[in-house]
């Protein structure tokens, strides 16, 4: 469908551009450099031919394709996310090109001994034979989610260049701050005006999700009484112990390293302790409601057995909800999930239909009115320096979009 190499340098051109976000800032984008792509971006879509392209005083992105047939059709949507994680350096990306893949060990960096291994990152035997987008091993490579920006531009240029492609009108959104958790939170459900849209921001070639993990953040607080350790007996409680009371309380199966699938998980982050006072932070994640509230409740009970075997509150748990799975708000309308299923097989990719372990943009903005499935972007091992993109799922991504598009029309004139 679209020349390779026009593909490559389009994503090239976001990729050496540092959009890291900043947990800790309170600003939305929560980083300056993050305008330097948006700004980018508001041109480019305005040079190749969209309309009402905007951006907010958030740098929100948005612009519309469009209808190109008289009969009505929902507007749906296409969004991305133009930042970058903090977990990993994004500056100075400098990517590197494999052609025809071998299948083999590809060296990241002969100096630093960095190996992107398909004995260890078994999903890089299936693209044997294509062109891959890797990292030096110095940075990240910033597919998640400039993939998807890629994906979403390029079909839309091409429905551009193609107007014998029957398509409704068309919106794209392009958000800051998603890696943070606040992708969603700021975006102008009204404004984009679309029934339903697709976060292009999944992994592996076929990928499509419309359930995510219900999350939580659980913050437990310790209380002990630091005396002097030679006059302590019977008189200093020691917070870090109690603490450790309760991290062995949990399930210690029931974690991250020790999960997959559909098996929800209790994840310590963070601990910051002294004999005065320990702080445990945890997120507790699953995928059914109800396993998710009775693992809050555990929590809640453990604090409440702990408090009454020492006999005074010395420990005490702050549970905040962050997002819940977006299934419930899909399910109604699952004609949209249907529809994605049907424009891969019509582009030959088949489908993998699995849930999200993490969250989504599509998660926050399906409860605020707006269902909005996965779909795959392209890229592998995110967050890091071993992360890489074939060239051709970018295709396949690309050519999804533009199918979707041709279906919704096609559903709508029928009906």
């Amino acid at each position: 469908m679209t020349n390779k190499q026009h593909i490559i340098d389009r994503f090239f051109s976001y990729i050496k551009i540092d959009t890291q976000s900043d947990p800790k800032s309170t600003t939305t984008p929560s980083t300056e450099k993050q305008w330097d792509l948006a700004n980018q971006l508001v041109e480019e879509l305005k040079q190749i031919g969209l309309e009402e392209v905007s951006i907010d005083e958030n740098a929100y992105v948005m612009a519309t394709l469009p209808a190109n047939v008289a009969h009505d059709v929902p507007v749906i949507g296409f969004i991305s996310h133009f930042d970058t994680t903090p977990d990993f350096s994004g500056t100075n990306v400098n990517p590197q090109i494999i052609e025809n893949y071998d299948g083999k060990d590809i060296v990241l960096n002969k100096d630093k001994h960095i190996v992107l291994s398909p004995d260890y990152f078994e999903d890089l035997t299936q693209y044997k034979g294509q062109t891959l987008i890797t990292t030096d091993g110095t940075t990240l490579l910033g597919a998640d989610d400039k993939a998807g920006i890629t994906e979403i531009i390029t079909a839309m240029e091409y429905l551009i260049d193609n107007p014998d492609i029957p398509h409704g009108k068309i919106r794209i959104c392009f958000t800051p701050d998603e890696e943070i958790g606040r992708g969603a939170h700021k975006f102008d459900v009204e404004k984009f005006g679309a029934e339903w849209a697709y976060t292009m921001d999944g992994s592996q070639i076929g990928e499509l999700e419309y359930e995510n993990f219900n999350a939580a953040q659980a913050v437990v607080k310790v209380e002990g009484k630091s005396v002097h350790p030679g006059y302590a007996k019977d008189k200093m409680v020691n917070s870090m112990y109690i603490a450790q009371d309760f991290i062995n309380s949990l399930p210690r199966l029931e974690t991250p390293e020790h999960t997959e699938g559909r098996q929800g998980f209790f994840h310590l982050t963070s601990i910051k302790g002294d004999v005065e006072e320990t702080i445990l932070e945890y997120i507790i994640r699953d995928h059914e409601k109800e396993h998710f509230e009775a693992r809050k409740q555990m929590m809640q009970d453990l604090v409440s057995e702990i408090c009454s075997q020492y006999e005074r509150e010395c420990i005490s748990i702050e549970i905040t909800d962050q997002y819940y799975n977006m299934r419930e708000k899909v399910e109604p309308v699952m004609h949209i999930v249907d529809l994605a299923q049907k424009a891969m097989e019509e582009v030959n990719v088949k489908p993998i239909i699995k849930p999200i372990r993490g969250g989504t943009d599509g998660a926050q903005l399906s409860f605020k009115g707006l269902p909005c499935p996965n779909i795959f972007a392209g890229g592998h091992n995110f967050h890091g320096k071993y992360e890489y993109v074939p060239v051709e799922s970018m295709q396949k991504a690309a050519e999804v979009i533009v199918k979707l598009a041709e279906l919704t029309a096609s559903k709508y004139e029928e009906s």
